[in-house]
């Protein structure tokens, strides 16, 4: 027993310096009640946003009774589910739009110098992520998950400069 628990804290320590290098962001917290017979039940939900810095980012949204569970959970999912995007010097590599449910994401790439020119959760993970020159404009929806999971869809869906130029020869 004692030999397991010895490998799971080795397991955690490496996790936790791999890791340690991550930025986290609490980007939006909901609290909710329920009506019930004793009175009302409070519970949160907790979007939370991990990244590097480096084109490696993720996001979590988890619901929990108490909002320090809530912010944990969702930092956990947030780093497992982290990606890659890519990057061509501090900016995107094409410019690129985006709808997902009732929100659409324009991003354009800009000269650089510019900086980051964004609504504030746009704004978060395109720094989270690394970028320093973008445009990004928000046409629609203010739901904050529905904005974040618009974004990470544009992300993903860039390509590199040289794949565009290699599929627009062939």
């Amino acid at each position: 027993m004692a030999r397991e628990d010895l490998k799971q804290n080795r397991e955690r320590t490496k996790r936790d310096t791999q890791e340690s290098h991550l930025m986290e962001k609490v980007l939006f917290i909901n609290r909710c009640s329920k009506t019930v017979t004793g009175g009302k039940k409070m519970s949160f939900s907790a979007l939370i946003l991990v990244g590097d810095g480096n084109g490696r980012i993720g996001f979590g949204f988890a619901k929990a009774n108490e909002l320090t569970d809530a912010i944990k959970k969702g930092g956990d999912l947030a780093r497992k589910n982290m990606c890659s995007v890519h990057m061509e010097g501090k900016t995107i590599p094409h410019d690129v739009k985006v709808k997902w449910d009732g929100v659409e994401i324009v991003l354009r790439s800009a000269p650089q110098g510019t900086g980051i020119i964004a609504g504030s959760k746009a704004r978060a993970i395109l720094e989270f992520a690394g970028y320093e020159d973008v445009m990004a404009k928000n046409i629609g929806s203010s739901n904050p998950i529905n904005q974040v999971r618009a974004m990470f869809k544009a992300l993903q869906g860039l390509n590199k400069r040289q794949d565009v130029l290699e599929s627009r020869k062939g």
